[in-house]
């Protein structure tokens, strides 16, 4: 089955250490800190590519990790940062987030871009956390650790026109002939198992055309092949629809009609209202006579002209152009999706909570700690001074008195745990 959806595994890179370095000469042999900081992590970037027609490559590669940031080193230099991993996904690839299905981001643009996940920061050396007070200080900061998330990717094709009606009307052969699309042509059902896009010159113009799977009585609710692709035609700005009008199958052309247009319908009401141009084709297998009364009739029960076409003799296919290109020409592309979701990437670093485990001993936890304890080294006074600090300055001891916090109870954040002397 064609892949127009797909649930992938992406993380960004971890920052690199910061380090603790002194410099060091013949002459100097106390000098100052002089510890660098660690790069930043790898990015995940999204691009598209319109040589892409399918997310099928992603059927054998499901996770995406960005390099981490090298480590910082001595003479206060700054660690590499990590190298991004770009992922190439077909234009008019939608990304929604798992959790929600919201819309993160429409890649509706040959080589637009989207950062997904940012690396992680870097962590400083300690020669950013000297002071007038603190000149020597014997403590670091550790990288940022980034964390995996899913995102799915779902492919609503990009395209100006979409062809469609029932199997084996001749929607293939008619792109085939219209466009520089390649598409496999065969004298039976469903031989088109993914929409097929093509390229038209017209008039010094050009749009592009997708020929969308064969639509059949039902497929709004899952029969056959084309519910699973009308999600391709949801962004065309015009529909033509081909119709059999030789009745080479044994169906009646109007009724071949009337049910793909239910179909559209009942899968979106917006597709049902978009400009429709009927085609009729296989003209070809018709006497004059019997055309010039299929066409007839067949305006007046629909009440809108319709063209004669011959997608095997290339009879009315001027025409046929003609009336797409002005039909589209007057019409505005589609703007992208709207985004639910403002930034995908959120990263916490503000929560906070309290958990009292017993009488005397309370648990802190939240993104605002986890981001806090990056540069602590307990057995350091000056790293230890420094982290005493922090928790005052961000309210996290006035918190833990507000919970009952007394002299002599135990403090536990993360690894570190303390007794709280007033």
């Amino acid at each position: 089955m064609y892949l127009d959806r797909v649930k992938i595994t992406i993380k960004a890179g971890n920052g690199g250490n910061g380090v603790v370095s002194f410099y060091r000469s013949k002459l100097t042999m106390n000098g100052g800190p002089d510890g660098g900081d660690g790069g930043r992590g790898g990015s995940v970037i999204f691009e598209a590519d319109e040589s892409m027609s399918t997310l099928y490559d992603f059927s054998f590669k499901k996770k995406f990790v960005a390099t981490n940031g090298e480590n910082g080193g001595k003479n206060r230099q700054k660690g590499a940062d990590g190298k991004d991993v770009i992922i190439k996904v077909p234009v008019g690839t939608v990304l929604l987030d798992p959790a929600t299905e919201k819309v993160v981001y429409d890649l509706t643009e040959n080589k637009e871009r989207f950062v997904a996940l940012r690396g992680g920061s870097g962590g400083h050396g300690n020669d950013y956390f000297k002071t007038s007070t603190r000149q020597a200080p014997k403590f670091s900061q550790t990288g940022e650790v980034t964390k995996e998330k899913q995102i799915i990717l779902e492919l609503k094709s990009i395209a100006d026109v979409g062809l469609v009606g029932y199997p084996n009307v001749g929607k293939s052969t008619l792109l085939s002939v219209i466009s520089n699309a390649k598409a496999k042509i065969g004298n039976y059902h469903f031989t088109t198992i993914y929409p097929n896009l093509g390229v038209v010159s017209h008039k010094g113009g050009n749009f592009v055309v997708a020929d969308i799977p064969g639509l059949i009585e039902g497929a709004s609710e899952g029969a056959g092949l084309g519910h699973y692709f009308l999600k391709h035609i949801e962004r065309v700005r015009a529909i033509v629809h081909i119709v059999d009008i030789a009745g080479s199958e044994g169906r009646d052309p109007y009724e071949d009609y009337l049910k793909i247009n239910t179909e559209l319908k009942k899968y979106s009401e917006k597709l049902s209202n978009l400009n429709q141009i009927v085609a009729l084709n296989k003209i070809d297998l018709l006497s004059k006579e019997e055309l010039d009364q299929k066409v007839s009739d067949f305006e007046k029960k629909i009440g809108q002209t319709v063209f004669p076409i011959s997608a095997v003799t290339h009879q009315g296919i001027d025409a046929l152009l003609d009336k797409i290109y002005a039909v589209i020409s007057r019409i505005p592309k589609p703007a992208p999706l709207d985004i639910e979701v403002e930034d995908f990437d959120v990263r916490d670093k503000q929560s906070l909570e309290v958990v009292k485990i017993d009488d005397d001993t309370y648990e802190v936890k939240g993104g605002l700690v986890d981001n806090m304890i990056r540069g602590i080294v307990l057995d350091d006074q000056a790293s230890f001074a420094y982290f005493q600090s922090a928790l005052k300055k961000f309210g996290i001891i006035d918190l833990l008195l507000s919970n009952g916090l007394k002299d002599g109870d135990t403090v536990i954040i993360k690894d570190i745990s303390f007794e709280y002397n007033q």
